[in-house]
């Protein structure tokens, strides 16, 4: 199914953060999630993210219940959710080549 998220692929580059905490130590990555079939629930780094009606975050951890913001990266590098303020964001390594082309596309 082809969504503003998915985009119809099964796999994209995309900017997740957390709103409640930390994934692998920083608050916001850059990398690699795959869709559920309907595109509701997205799967990065062991978690399973399910679109939600959160006010701070889009999707919610199906397993804690925290709160994730998830969404395309963008070529001008202001990827964090635009109620927050500043702060470093890291790219996963398997998707630093895929990212720069994105970013210089």
């Amino acid at each position: 199914m082809r969504t503003q998220l998915t985009r119809g692929l099964r796999r994209r580059i995309m900017y997740v953060e957390s709103k409640q905490g930390v994934i692998d130590g920083v608050k916001g990555r850059i990398g690699w999630v795959s869709f559920s079939k309907t595109g509701q629930t997205v799967y990065y780094r062991g978690l399973t993210l399910q679109k939600g009606n959160g006010v701070s975050g889009n999707f919610f951890n199906v397993e804690s219940g925290e709160e994730f913001w998830v969404s395309g990266v963008k070529r001008r590098g202001s990827n964090a959710h635009p109620a927050e303020r500043s702060f470093a964001v890291e790219i996963d390594e398997d998707a630093i080549d895929a990212y720069r082309a994105l970013r210089s596309a």
